[in-house]
């Protein structure tokens, strides 16, 4: 069983390698020990969106009067809304079983190991191995749930994202573990339908740390108004799950002051950490570097023929991020000029209610680089798109060198502003001036018409504030 190519994991990042590798004439193999399409696909960012689609839905429903339409009052239907999530994950499933068909791509599955020779030893849901070798093997297999040294995930007091998706019952309490992208959104959905929520993060920046400081304020500021209780700069001390109720004692990095909260479940939100273990990198002597594998601009690990792709490098564990390395990798292999990837011109999004997004630099790495700064806001709030919409909170903000009017960084928050992102990352590789994002004209009314008018404020051209 010899490939041109086999890639380790089924994720975001390997699929799209050994469809591209197909597409470029190349025999390919993928190795995947559960299900086709990873994490993102089964478990992070499509079932996700699912369950955050319903919840914003029950949202509007409850905000019906607002639009001028009277309804009864809705009841959220906990599993049917978990029921869909899982039937739209399936169904994303399948359809990348289907891609593997149409690419002649073939799947084997099992879990795989690397073993000396460029090949690779599958162990089958029966324990039953089998050898396979290629030219190069690319490692796919991508991140889990961060477990905190004083959290241990149990799946059912303390749960990790999966465990999130899939509870019998919705909690009445719950306590979110770390406010990044896993966190806000967990928190957005299960406050939406009722769940009481405290958020405790260990950054002092609080929600949305990574963000651009104004965004994590502003996104702050509306998750209290919604009624969660935000605990920033805060640490989870123990957490007591022996009674019916879980007690987290959470101590103020502040001042020191120690609070027990009291809840159904704790969600461990505190990040993804690489799956390399007992896939036979030692055997190989394939360097790595806290927790990551090392490797170049095309993903060459140290050993020649072994690649490394997504969550398991120290690059952004997005999936957009993992898909694009796997492009580049075997294009590279297949002896096209692929350019490096620009790791400062990756889209960021994060899809709570309002959404954020952002790519570049924040307004305080640009100032810590040395620029001198030209910076433009606009509030939804002047949006006549927004207005009309119901949807009025948050920003679009814009950062450029004042000395060549190049675009540093974007950040938004807002509805829909995952789907504007996009303007400014187009932006950013095309090198364009914030005259000439200002000059382009965009359609009115929209809420995209927020980048233009972000641009204009950024110059002292602004013409709706």
């Amino acid at each position: 069983m010899n490939f041109d190519i086999i890639v380790l994991g089924s994720g975001p990042g390997g699929y799209v390698a050994a469809i591209r590798a197909s597409q470029l004439g190349m025999k390919v193999a993928i190795v995947e020990k559960e299900n086709l399409g990873g994490v993102c696909l089964n478990w992070g960012c499509i079932p996700t969106k699912a369950l955050l689609k319903s919840a914003q839905v029950f949202d509007y429903i409850n905000h019906a009067k607002d639009y001028g339409i009277t309804v009864g009052a809705p009841t959220a239907e906990f599993g049917q809304m978990i029921s869909r999530s899982r039937g739209v994950a399936d169904g994303m499933s399948k359809g990348v079983n289907f891609l593997m068909k149409k690419n002649k791509i073939t799947v084997i599955e099992g879990y795989g190991r690397l073993v000396r020779g460029k090949k690779l030893v599958v162990t089958d849901k029966d324990g039953k191995k089998a050898e396979y070798s290629a030219e190069h093997i690319i490692i796919a297999t991508g991140g889990r749930a961060k477990e905190l040294p004083n959290l241990k995930i149990d799946g059912k007091k303390i749960i990790g994202y999966r465990e999130a998706m899939t509870l019998p019952t919705q909690p009445k309490k719950m306590v979110v573990v770390g406010a990044g992208a896993i966190g806000v959104e967990f928190a957005y959905f299960y406050k939406s339908i009722g769940t009481e929520i405290t958020v405790v993060e260990y950054m002092e920046q609080g929600l949305l740390p990574r963000e651009d400081a104004e965004i994590s304020k502003e996104l702050t500021k509306i998750y209290k108004k919604a009624g969660m209780n935000i605990l920033a700069n805060a640490a989870v001390e123990n957490v007591d799950i022996s009674g019916d109720q879980c007690k987290v004692t959470v101590k103020s990095r502040k001042d020191e002051s120690v609070q027990v909260i009291e809840c159904d479940v704790v969600l461990s939100a505190a990040g993804v950490t690489p799956n390399i273990e007992d896939i036979g990198l030692e055997a190989l002597g394939i360097e790595t570097d806290r927790g990551t594998i090392k490797v170049d601009a095309y993903y060459r690990t140290n050993v020649p023929g072994i690649y490394a792709i997504g969550d398991v490098i120290p690059t952004q564990a997005l999936a957009h991020v993992a898909s694009a390395e796997g492009i580049t990798c075997v294009e590279k292999i297949a002896g096209h000029h692929p350019e490096p990837i620009d790791y400062n011109n990756i889209p960021g999004c994060t899809y709570c209610w309002p959404e954020v997004s952002s790519v570049g630099m924040t307004e305080a790495q640009a100032k810590e680089a040395g620029y001198e700064l030209k910076i433009g806001k606009f509030p939804f709030s002047a949006s006549g798109k927004a207005s009309a919409s119901g949807s009025k909170d948050g920003f679009v903000k814009v950062i450029f060198d004042a000395k060549y009017g190049e675009l540093l960084g974007a950040h938004m928050i807002g509805a829909n502003v995952t789907e504007m992102i996009a303007e400014l990352v187009l932006a950013k590789k095309l090198e364009s001036t914030g005259h000439e994002i200002l000059k382009a004209i965009h359609p009115h009314p929209t809420m995209s018409e927020a980048v233009m008018e972000a641009t204009a404020a950024a110059y002292d051209e602004v013409i709706h504030l």
